[in-house]
């Protein structure tokens, strides 16, 4: 896998979050699943009636009044006396065991939770409550009281129930599952791992296998975002053994196994993925990504021309043909890439990207015509992607299409792209209306472009617009920070130029003496220095400096001798 794809690859498994519905067993609303990280599988749809039908009326799910809350266990769980494991006491004592549920305090619960089913949450907490002032140590109300108290967004309330749940049961699933649930909502990620991590051990071969998967998927999305793919291989290879025939799963573990740089080991599942589903992009990509990381490019190469015969549409060849030319250009060969490209845009001519990657392999071959022509039709199937546009416009300022240039980066602008974007487009702007001599427009944008983002280059034209006003002061405090930012042997010395131009010849000739030392033969600089010196009423330095300009072939430093 090339280090391109390998970062496309996690951050899509980061970006795969989607919230998830919480009328299930436990909270899903953070449980959420990998999904397929290259076309965007969902989540399971689990059915809250069959998973928790104490909280179904007449077989539909309740409606949710407020957020996301977590269902409770099944109703036989409710309906006979538990036996949770006894808490100890602060001081370390085990308690009795608790006394059973009374009948009445059994037909409160039940009337409780009818109440957090039908988003009677208010009523639904008074009656918990009310069964733990008469019952503590039983752990059934507590989990309700801190279902309701999560539906009221009541996190603290929630955490303390939770918590006394998982003391009183410490066998259940339930407190440290929704203790997570509430550690991803608060942001304690890592908390939130270790919370779902032992959820799943306590779920393990012992409650259900829909409840198994929802732990498993919040651990699963806890374990992408840190980015612990060898724990995400173990928790998805959980999550097949659940369920056999979830093809989708068996791709996600294949690609957590890339991820977890085990790529040999993920060639069996995915040839098992595209021996059910042969159509499958995401898995043929998968698979050339595999070969390409152990160094095999071209059984890449023919496992991407094997998968363009089964793929059905011009679109999907499209995709694989664009991998393939990224293959071929990564080992050297740029004008088959070029060819493999084209052959891509004439399967899915509506594809601006594969125009726009056209482009770039074609810059790759010095054809910056061609690139153009690609760019502009990228621009023109895709008129709102501000990359795109970005990139057309550099090109034309590159080949000396000026006007034009300043044309698409003035679009872009007005398209109100992204910070980065849109300072980089105001620089192209700037710098277009500088070379047509708009030198008080070049000043406006590249202002605005070191403002938003600021970057040498937009520092060294904004210095030169400023010179080309004769505002030398204004000059050398922009290329003062261009040099600062980067001190290119080009800003250092038109720095010098600004500082001679505002009398500061001693600052001027230091900057230029370090240029001639680096680079000898930079006539301009040796011109540049000869005139600081004679400013300095040294004419003697001067002379010498001047005499090498000359020799080198500096046209001004010949006449300044005379």
């Amino acid at each position: 896998m090339t280090q391109r794809n390998l970062k496309v690859l996690i951050g899509l498994l980061l970006a795969s979050a989607p919230v998830a519905s919480a009328q299930t067993l436990l909270d899903t609303s953070a449980a959420v699943s990998v999904q397929n990280t290259l076309n965007g599988v969902g989540t399971p749809n689990y059915d809250a009636c069959k998973l928790a039908p104490q909280y179904c009326v007449g077989g539909q799910a309740p409606a949710q009044s407020t957020a996301s809350q977590a269902a409770g266990t099944p109703p036989q769980a409710a309906a006979t006396t538990p036996t949770p494991a006894a808490a100890p006491t602060p001081q370390g004592a085990p308690l009795p065991p608790p006394a059973p549920l009374t009948e009445a305090q059994l037909a409160t619960l039940g009337q409780a939770q009818r109440a957090l089913g039908g988003g009677q949450l208010a009523q639904a907490r008074t009656l918990f409550e009310r069964l733990i002032a008469q019952n503590y140590r039983q752990a059934e109300p507590h989990f309700g009281l801190g279902l309701t108290l999560l539906s009221q967004k009541d996190l603290k309330g929630a955490i303390f129930e939770f918590t006394q749940l998982t003391a009183l049961a410490p066998e259940r699933p339930e407190g440290p599952y929704n203790l997570g649930v509430i550690a991803t909502r608060e942001g304690r990620y890592g908390e939130a791992l270790q919370l779902y991590t032992q959820a799943a051990a306590l779920a393990a071969g012992k409650a259900n296998a829909a409840t198994q998967r929802q732990i498993l998927e919040a651990l699963a999305a806890e374990q992408v975002r840190a980015r612990d793919f060898a724990g995400l291989t173990n928790t998805l290879t959980s999550i097949t053994a659940l369920d056999p025939n979830d093809v989708d799963a068996q791709f996600r573990l294949a690609q957590a196994q890339v991820l977890a740089g085990q790529g040999a080991l993920a060639l069996p599942g995915t040839y098992a993925v595209l021996e059910r589903q042969p159509g499958r992009v995401d898995a043929a990509l998968l698979l050339a990504d595999i070969y390409v990381g152990q160094n095999l490019p071209d059984r890449a190469i023919r496992e991407l021309d094997a998968a363009a015969g089964r793929v059905a549409n011009g679109s999907d060849r499209a995709t694989l043909l664009i991998r393939k030319a990224n293959i071929q250009a990564a080992t050297g060969d740029s004008r088959t890439a070029v060819f493999t490209a084209q052959e891509a845009t004439r399967e899915d001519t509506r594809s601006a990207s594969a125009f726009v990657r056209l482009a770039e392999l074609r810059l790759v071959r010095q054809d910056r015509a061609g690139a153009l022509s690609a760019y502009q039709k990228a621009v023109q199937l895709a008129p709102q992607n501000a990359a795109y546009r970005l990139a057309l416009a550099t090109l034309r300022l590159a080949v000396g299409q000026v006007a034009d240039a300043g044309r698409d980066a003035a679009e872009l602008v007005r398209l109100k792209p992204e910070p980065p974007l849109l300072a980089q487009a105001q620089l192209v702007q700037g710098i277009a209306a500088f070379r047509q001599g708009q030198y008080a427009q070049a000043r406006t944008a590249l202002r605005a472009s070191a403002q938003g983002t600021p970057t040498a280059d937009a520092y060294l034209w904004l210095g030169l617009s400023a010179y080309a006003m004769k505002d030398y002061a204004g000059a050398a405090g922009a290329l003062t920070t261009s040099v600062k930012l980067n001190p290119t042997p080009t800003a250092r010395q038109n720095l010098a130029a600004a500082l001679l131009a505002t009398t500061r010849y001693a600052e001027a000739e230091a900057i230029l003496r370090g240029l001639v030392t680096d680079d000898p033969k930079n006539a301009d600089a040796w011109y540049l220095l000869g005139l600081a010196q004679r400013s300095q009423a040294r004419e003697a330095d001067a002379r010498v400096s001047l005499k090498t300009a000359a020799d080198l072939g500096n046209a001004a430093a010949r006449t300044a001798l005379k």
